[in-house]
């Protein structure tokens, strides 16, 4: 075993010569443990994990070790670096699930001062910039640097994806949770209840439950999946709040599972008692051992091979469609190019990469620099478990120094994809309501079992993990007031048309209706009701196979949504936000208004009070996003019924063809009192036939697949330029 390094600072001594030649090197690393890290945590530890970085970009993240001074991680990676000019950049956080983590320490590892094919160990004294007299503890490594001969893309293909691609990237299975009910839960508000909700965590993946309000033994039967990332299981960190409106939330306790001793293919029942607090959790959780994403380039390429492809075909054949229902399809996006990139850099280019989203599935692909009409050839494949869910093809700038910057996006519908078709899409703005600069040229194939896409329609539809939090627009409100008002004025007419048949405005149309209603209250029979929903999905579908367009308001809303578009472009760039659109800002708003005011009886009073009158923004801010939120889900309900019968979604009006004639069939044969029985007692044993049940709403399920009109038009492909800029391809751009 080689003799240890200790690295302190950056050394200023003359590294040994080098001798030019190979065009990348090989890292390998293992991080082996820490000693006498920094306390971060109340009860005197921390929850240390370690990131790498190499010219500001992050190449590694270990494993986090809950509460422990001194860890073990043993994790191991293989970097390839491009340059030894830059250093390894090592940092270590203590993980606080919901909070920011926590700082505990940094140092530099110059990898220009390592010795070729030689394993050395490495210890490297962490310390604050800040406060550099401090001592943080310490890391010991163990570094190996080998030249890699050739060409820098042979390289990159010769190669396996390093373990932190692979956990960026491709996971490895699917952990099933079902948070169930929480048990004599901790008191927290003067009534002597609570408003419960809870936060998981796994990794960067994140969901949070509903509230309930006003109790100590909250019922939740929520469920969401998880991906495993990691061989051996990992750790679900879990967090209890109170819901306290215009405050801070109150912690209520936490609970960690440890995946690692949970069997696969297993459900397991777990009462989780609270840390730092009263009560238990009970969860139901299941590991599925399943790959289920993967990248590679279009020389491997799995739906061109026939064989593959007939064996695809076959798993996903009618025949088997009651076998693993949540195995809906599977998807194969081809990313090819992209031409005329929006230029992101002072010097007129942009180092785009391409990121590609299937529900909580995200694929990134290589960075090629300074270029803007790159090309990726990758090729993506995921499962399907909902074939209503949107394909998501973001272009991105990678900046070493900052996030990266937004170039377009393109969402698609799976059910809109044309199977093999290499196409252009013309890139979109963030809210996809508006064009930027930019194509892409994409190819996709969808595979997927009729069947199952049908059933899977009729369950709780899938949430994202991150999703942008909410925020107070004027805009938005205001477009989710006009889309309620149009729904409400369709009603009004509605109910205004049928009135004028009794008042006899028109007497030819108030003699056909009272032939009609005479008619079929004569002969009304009670499967009658969806046999008459039929007859608006004939009555367009007739139209539009006639040519005419049942669908005008979609256009109403696109030049709406274009108009909103500038104004959030404005609102963008605008370093001063509103005070209801960004909560972080409120102090900065309050300074504003102080220094504007000149008063300094002003200044004194609003200091004193400074955390009421916050709390009251926060409050306000609650309740106008309760109102926003409120305003849009009424509005989209009514948009979806009309969408359904409008034929919007091919497959989704064609399915609720198939439930109105089975409801027609079941209520003409079997007598009305057989049906109802049969409901009650599957509603009154269902929860003692599975205690654990998660209830659903079949018709919402339904309808939450049927986008609205604002979905129809984000959806919506735009049409490319006839006459583009002369902004041609060069034979010598990298690209």
């Amino acid at each position: 075993m080689m003799k240890g390094i200790n690295i302190v600072a950056p050394s200023n001594a003359e590294p040994p010569h080098q001798p030019p030649g190979p065009a990348m090197y090989q890292l390998d690393i293992i991080l082996k443990k820490g000693s006498n890290l920094a306390i971060r945590d109340r009860t005197g530890t921390s929850d240390p994990y370690v990131k790498f970085k190499i010219a500001g970009k992050e190449v590694f993240r270990s494993k986090t070790i809950h509460k422990n001074l001194n860890p073990v991680w043993d994790d191991r990676v293989s970097l390839l670096v491009e340059s030894l000019k830059d250093p390894l950049y090592v940092k270590v956080f203590d993980y606080d699930f919901g909070l920011q983590d926590d700082f505990m320490g940094s140092a530099n590892l110059h990898l220009e001062s390592l010795e070729h094919q030689r394993t050395l160990d490495v210890t490297l004294d962490l310390k604050d910039p800040q406060y550099p007299e401090h001592n943080l503890g310490s890391l010991d490594l163990a570094v190996t640097l080998s030249p890699k001969e050739g060409d820098m893309r042979d390289a990159y293909q010769s190669m396996r994806l390093s373990d932190v691609h692979r956990k960026a990237q491709l996971w490895r299975g699917i952990v099933s949770i079902s948070l169930i009910e929480g048990r004599s839960l901790q008191p927290m508000d003067a009534n002597g209840f609570s408003d419960p909700y809870v936060k998981f965590r796994m990794g960067h993946q994140k969901y949070k439950s509903k509230t309930i309000p006003k109790t100590l033994n909250p019922q939740w039967r929520e469920q969401f999946d998880f991906h495993l990332y990691e061989e051996h299981g990992g750790y679900v960190d879990i967090t209890v709040w109170d819901k306290d409106a215009g405050k801070k939330d109150d912690f209520m306790g936490r609970c960690t599972v440890n995946l690692s001793h949970l069997t696969k293919e297993h459900t397991h029942k777990l009462d989780l008692p609270l840390e730092e607090g009263e009560g238990l959790l009970v969860l139901l959780v299941t590991l599925t051992a399943s790959a289920a994403v993967s990248i590679s380039d279009l020389s491997v390429n799995m739906l061109d091979d026939p064989h593959e492809r007939h064996q695809i075909m076959q798993r996903y054949s009618l025949w088997r469609s009651f076998n693993n229902l949540k195995d809906v399809g599977v998807v194969q996006v081809k990313v090819i190019r992209a031409d005329g990139l929006m230029a992101a850099d002072v010097t007129g280019k942009s180092d785009p990469f391409c990121v590609v989203e299937l529900s909580n599935d995200r694929l990134q692909t290589h960075t090629v620099y300074k270029n803007l009409n790159p090309e990726w050839n990758k090729v993506f494949t995921f499962n399907v478990k909902d074939i209503h869910s949107v394909l998501e093809v973001s272009v991105y700038d990678e900046d070493r120094d900052r996030s990266a910057d937004f170039l377009g996006k393109v969402a698609i519908p799976l059910l809109n994809i044309q199977n093999g078709e290499r196409k252009a899409y013309a890139l979109k703005s963030k809210e996809l309501t508006g064009p930027t600069k930019g194509v892409i040229f994409l190819e996709i194939d969808v595979i997927f079992n009729a069947v199952k896409a049908g059933l899977t329609t009729l369950i709780p539809i899938e949430q994202k993990y991150i999703e942008e939090e909410p925020r107070v627009s004027k805009q938005l409100l205001l477009r989710n007031f006009n889309r309620v008002r149009r729904c409400i004025m369709f009603l009004i007419n509605t109910g205004c048309y049928i009135n004028s048949c009794f008042e006899w405005d028109s007497p030819q149309r108030s003699i056909c209706a009272l032939v009609l209603f005479v008619i079929v209250v004569w002969n009304f029979e009670l499967y009658m009701i969806p046999l008459a929903l039929l007859l608006p999905l004939a009555w367009n579908y007739i139209l539009i196979a006639s040519g005419k367009d049942t669908r005008q308001d979609v256009q109403a809303m696109e030049d709406l949504l274009e108009d909103e578009d500038e104004e959030f472009d404005r609102d963008d760039k605008d370093p001063k936000p509103g005070p209801w659109e960004d909560s972080r800002d409120k102090n900065y708003i309050l300074e504003d208004m102080l220094a504007s005011w000149h008063f300094e009886w002003i200044r004194a009073m609003v200091d004193s009070e400074r955390k009421g009158f916050m709390n009251k923004l926060y409050a306000i801010q609650d309740v106008c996003i309760s109102v926003q939120n409120a305003l849009d889900e009424v509005a989209s309900y009514g948009e979806r019924i009309k969408n359904t019968f409008n034929w919007t979604v091919p497959f989704l009006s064609w399915l609720a063809i198939v439930a109105f004639g089975a409801a027609t069939t079941i209520i003409y044969f079997i007598p009305l009192r057989y049906i109802v029985l049969a409901w009650g007692v599957n509603k009154f044993t269902k929860k003692l036939r599975d205690p654990y049940t998660i209830d659903n709403n079949e018709l919402l399920d339904f309808l939450s697949r049927v986008p609205s009109d604002v979905q129809v038009v984000q959806y919506r492909e735009l049409k490319l330029d006839p006459n583009p800029s002369p902004n041609k391809r060069k034979k010598n751009n990298p690209g």
